[in-house]
């Protein structure tokens, strides 16, 4: 949109005439927030854990449960291959990608405070439902609804989270850190101990953040974004100048209002997305990094890591180290990142991922596998190495996977980038959480050579393909493409100004 308030690329020029404090009010609507990705990362770790429970094991999957107990004729790998099992991890995922369209719909009629309700409701019941299970299609329901009140709060919960002037850097660590499963993680640690009901424990305290959330939406009004949507121009008026803190909000609001109406001029985001001039914005930002995200094997490792050849208590115990090493890479992201560039974080914390996952490889293919359970010493080399590979993942494509893509897409394709990104994240993370124990089954050891393959690719696709966008303005990102020596063949003066060539 040239001419207005706006640059070209959508970025405003009244952004240095913005007035904000910090507020209590806009510190809740963030702890709001980091309720929803706390429904993220409270069923990303509580899966993996409840699975390897033998309670949870002998009512639902007694086979898998009577191989953990006996001699084993078969390979170590194999024991907890099972469709079902998996499935009652990946359905979540699933039900999330394909919610996250209702999402769209109902926040754009209803508004990010609607969705971010119906998403706690079906959340609530999703735990409830999983608590009270006595079969498998019980279980499968219940992440159903879990997966709905994920998608349904995904969308806004990010919207809401990148709103502040100037930078998403303060809400950046709330909304990462609480998507983590340390939480998860330690529940599980101690309702194992718990015989028989513990399981229930850890599936129904999903209730507890997804009520948590409910109630903060009740207190926290519409955003204004969404009040300006809906063509309420008082009433978010009001409610801006209680989110900055200062009556001083004209300059602000006018973008707002600018912004509004030239995303309901943009007729098709998704198309405007294929044209050849955001060729770059596609490849990197909606397909290229969500879905390397996921392929580091970073979520195998937290959904599954308590079934490589611990013992029950230990292997929840690793599980719980490692995924503290998440708190302190998230950490290091938040404070050093911008010092040293989003390419150098890639880029080194790849090397260190491809060492560590053919470390794993390695020393899986010499001590496991037999029916033997791992020595002491080879088992905590595992955990110092996995929590290695968690730290430089956690302070890199975690963290990055997010923020990157929100740097690069202008305004005519924000919403369709945005939106893409959720649906890849969510795509292959349901994927690799169904797919993982079945190869691991068939290629043993052999998978993390095939994660160490797969890091070697996207260490190389970032080194090749994605300029350094720190502290680079939205409006010159346009420069970063027109100047690279592989994207400048799609990207020319002619196309930033409205050539429309697929």
């Amino acid at each position: 949109m040239a001419g207005g308030g706006f640059t070209d690329d959508g970025n405003s020029k009244r952004a240095h005439l913005y007035e904000y404090n910090i507020t209590s009010y806009f510190i809740f609507a963030c702890l709001v927030a980091a309720m929803g990705g706390s429904l993220f990362g409270y069923d990303l770790g509580v899966s993996g854990g409840v699975t390897s429970m033998d309670d949870f094991l002998k009512e639902f999957f007694p086979k898998i449960y009577r191989r953990k107990q006996e001699s084993l004729t078969e390979t170590d790998y194999c024991k907890y291959d099972n469709q079902l099992l998996t499935l009652f991890t990946s359905s979540l995922y699933f039900a999330g990608l394909i919610s996250t369209f209702g999402a769209s719909y109902v926040t754009r009629i209803y508004g990010r405070k609607g969705s971010i309700l119906v998403g706690g409701i079906s959340f609530f019941f999703g735990g409830v439902i999983n608590a009270a299970s006595v079969n498998i299609l019980m279980l499968i329901i219940g992440r159903i609804l879990l997966g709905a009140g994920i998608g349904s709060t995904i969308i806004p919960i990010r919207n809401l989270t990148s709103k502040t002037p100037r930078s998403n850097k303060p809400t950046l660590p709330i909304n990462h850190l609480s998507r983590h499963p340390n939480i998860a993680n330690a529940i599980n640690y101690a309702t194992e101990q718990l015989h028989p009901w513990g399981w229930r424990l850890s599936l129904g305290l999903a209730t507890f953040p997804a009520t948590l959330m409910f109630l903060g939406g009740l207190i926290l009004p519409e955003t204004p974004n969404s009040l300006v949507e809906q063509g309420k121009l008082e009433e978010a008026k009001k409610v801006l100048i209680k989110v900055r803190g200062t009556p001083n909000i004209d300059a602000e609001f006018a973008d707002l209002v600018e912004a509004s109406d030239a995303a309901r001029a943009i007729k098709h985001p998704f198309r405007n997305l294929l044209l050849k001039k955001n060729r770059p914005q596609l490849v990197i930002g909606a397909l290229g990094i969500p879905a390397f995200q996921q392929l580091t094997g970073m979520n195998s490792i937290l959904f599954y890591a308590p079934t490589l050849g611990f013992g029950s208590s230990a292997a929840l115990f690793s599980s719980l180290i490692t995924s503290g090493a998440l708190v302190i890479a998230a950490s290091i992201s938040m404070g050093l990142v911008d010092k040293f560039g989003r390419r150098a974080f890639f880029l080194e914390a790849g090397t260190e991922m491809f060492i560590c996952m053919i470390a794993v490889a390695i020393t899986l293919a010499l001590e496991f596998g037999e029916g033997e359970p791992l020595p002491v010493g080879v088992g905590w080399f595992l955990v110092c190495v996995l929590f290695l590979f968690v730290l430089a993942y956690g302070r890199s494509w975690g963290p990055l996977g997010w923020l990157v893509p929100s740097e690069i897409f202008p305004l005519e394709t924000r919403s369709a980038g945005q939106s893409m990104v959720v649906c890849m994240n969510l795509l292959f993370t349901a994927l690799i959480a169904q797919c993982f124990l079945v190869s691991l089954c068939h290629l043993k050891y052999g998978i993390f050579f095939l994660f160490a393959g797969l890091i070697f690719i996207m260490t190389a696709f970032i080194y090749f393909l994605l300029p350094e966008t720190k502290q680079v303005p939205i409006e010159e990102v346009y420069l970063l493409w027109k100047d690279h020596w592989f994207w400048k063949r799609y990207v020319d003066d002619h196309d930033r100004y409205g050539s429309d060539r697929p």
